[in-house]
């Protein structure tokens, strides 16, 4: 059955590609944009909190990847109000126009893996706690309890638990091949921590998985099966560019320099895509090797 789907974010680096796969698929994309819209746009102003209520309603699935990016200053006190910001405004506005359609199409919204925080070694599948008063921690707490009025309203709302997407044309793998390649490579503090990731072709499917799959909503996890360690991670991505990485950078260096992100390089995340795979998801990238040799082929 060919969808129609809203997507804010549409023009950044997931939402471009999640557009090609959709259509792809046979469905019909329609970007929301702030700008002036061009032919087969919608404008809508979320920091207004405005949306055209027509095109929600003609939409079967309204998905949400917009806000401010989270490479900036972790020092700075404007750069982390207005990275919560944009997501709650933006989610808030989306879910408002949802609760208020007739037709409630899903609302399948952006969020991020961090949501979990500090868990050690315990594996985390949709039904864990949030632990810990971190940055993106806190943020991904509000950014959740802004879907609330669309799920209320008795819409299928799926949250998109999204952890670092692995593509050489994108951050953080884009700058981390140039780093590993000039042989400065290194283990981030103890390196025991786990690092949760998933490569962008199996975040692109797994999304219009969920587009496409009405059986599924609430918390999903878009991480691979298999998460890594930090040392683990560091030791395949020096294989895969062809060097050593002997260095390591201890925990309060990076607690200095990182400053705000510094719990998103030390904390330990041991995600799993339990939704994914009870739902019967393929993943193509099981493991840390598979997601590299992708990747950077």
């Amino acid at each position: 059955m060919s969808l129609n789907v809203l997507v804010a974010g549409a023009s950044g680096f997931l939402g471009t590609h999640l557009t090609q796969v959709l259509e792809a698929r046979g469905h019909t994309v329609t970007p929301l944009v702030r700008r002036e819209p061009e032919a087969g746009q919608v404008r809508w102003d979320p920091e207004a909190g405005e949306v055209p209520q027509d095109a929600i309603e003609a939409a079967d699935v309204v998905v949400n990847l917009a806000g401010s990016p989270t490479a900036g200053n972790p020092h700075s006190a404007s750069w982390a109000r207005e990275l919560r910001e944009s997501r709650v405004r933006g989610t808030a506005t989306l879910a408002d126009a949802i609760a208020a359609s007739d037709r409630k199409p899903a609302f399948l919204a952006g969020n991020g893996i961090s949501y979990y925080g500090d868990h050690g070694r315990d594996p985390l599948d949709e039904t864990a706690d949030s632990r810990g008063d971190a940055l993106l921690t806190d943020v991904t707490r509000d950014w959740q309890a802004a879907t609330e009025p669309a799920r209320a309203a008795g819409a299928r709302v799926c949250i998109l638990r999204t952890s670092p997407v692995l593509d050489d044309a994108a951050p953080p793998l884009q700058q981390l091949v140039w780093i590993f390649k000039l042989g400065l490579g290194a283990r981030l503090g103890p390196g025991n921590q786990y690092f949760p990731c998933i490569s962008l072709r199996d975040w692109t499917g797994a999304v219009a998985f969920l587009a496409e799959d009405e059986r599924l909503s609430g918390p999903v996890n878009l991480c691979c099966p298999s998460t890594p360690t930090n040392a683990e991670f560091t030791a395949a991505l020096a294989s895969a560019v062809g060097r050593r990485a002997r260095l390591f950078v201890p925990t309060p260096v990076l607690s200095v320099g990182a400053g705000r992100m510094a719990p998103e390089l030390l904390n330990s995340v041991n995600a799993v895509p339990r939704v994914l795979l009870d739902a019967g998801f393929d993943f193509a990238d099981v493991d840390i090797r598979d997601i590299l040799a992708t990747a950077l082929r």
